[in-house]
């Protein structure tokens, strides 16, 4: 199943072409980043624990598993309204209601810049209009993306709060935002801003301890040498994969890139997509 938000940083790539590295034998699913949830749609686990620190993004996955349809109905009259005007009115105004709320994140997301989510220092939504003139084509689908929600427990909390909860026999996928650039200081610069070294520090003591717990984790990271030889230092696995991204702060950062795999299992890379 495709997963029914577009998000910067989001896994499709890595899941079309190396689905295979996933385990498939686990007792819960842990997605600490949850963002657009390519992995959680492809996977469809029987358990699960998806979470973000992003409210309005959990809000929205919350409504759409308890109420797909009243989500659906918002969604079409902002697709009959949809113009600059409305884009911008829609976004300069949060309503009180959550499915409303819900209704105004997913039409942002589908019809903004690129998928792009910032805010500014005020933690308000600016990204300006994009392209896209219709986005509703997957309407037909909200109940399945609710169906799929069912088997999950939904939360908004930090991501070593979230990785606390795996046990032995888990599968943790751990995707943290970060932003890929060319040198060490375009790095440093941009990165900082999303997720610091600090927050990195954090994750890889969380994994550690998950993995020392019983747990199986599998993450993603920027192909960065610091970031690297900290996870090896730790006895975990590492190999960098090759992949496209239009999505960058910096017009240098667009184009072929390469992100780190990381995991406490080694991976099988023979099926590999060529």
């Amino acid at each position: 199943m495709q997963p029914f938000l577009k998000w910067p940083g989001g896994k499709r790539w890595l899941i079309s072409n190396y689905r295979h590295i996933f385990p498939t034998e686990y007792n819960c699913y842990f997605e600490p980043f949850l963002g657009g949830g390519s992995a959680f749609f492809s996977m469809m686990p029987q358990r699960a624990m998806i979470s973000d620190i992003n409210a309005a993004l959990i809000n929205t996955y919350h409504v759409m598993k308890r109420t797909p349809a009243q989500l659906r109905n918002l969604l079409v009259q902002h697709q009959e309204q949809h113009s600059i005007i409305h884009y911008y009115a829609v976004r300069a105004a949060i309503p009180e209601d959550r499915i409303e709320q819900a209704a105004r994140f997913l039409y942002l997301n589908r019809t903004c810049f690129n998928g792009m989510y910032r805010v500014n220092r005020l933690g308000e939504f600016n990204v300006p209009i994009g392209t896209k003139l219709r986005f509703t084509d997957d309407i037909q689908f909200f109940e399945e993306y609710s169906a799929a929600l069912q088997n999950a427990h939904i939360r908004k909390q930090d991501f070593v709060t979230a990785i606390h909860n795996a046990g032995d026999g888990d599968f943790i996928f751990a995707d943290p935002p970060y932003t890929i650039a060319h040198n060490q200081n375009a790095f440093i610069k941009y990165n900082e801003r999303i997720f610091s070294w600090t927050d990195q520090r954090r994750l890889l003591n969380a994994l550690i301890r998950a993995r020392d717990r019983g747990a199986t984790i599998l993450a993603t990271n920027a192909n960065y040498p610091d970031i690297q030889q900290m996870y090896a230092d730790h006895n975990f696995y590492t190999r960098p994969l090759r992949r496209f991204s239009s999505i960058s702060g910096i017009a240098g950062g667009r184009g072929i890139q390469e992100e780190l795999l990381i995991s406490s299992y080694q991976v099988d890379y023979e099926q590999e997509a060529q």
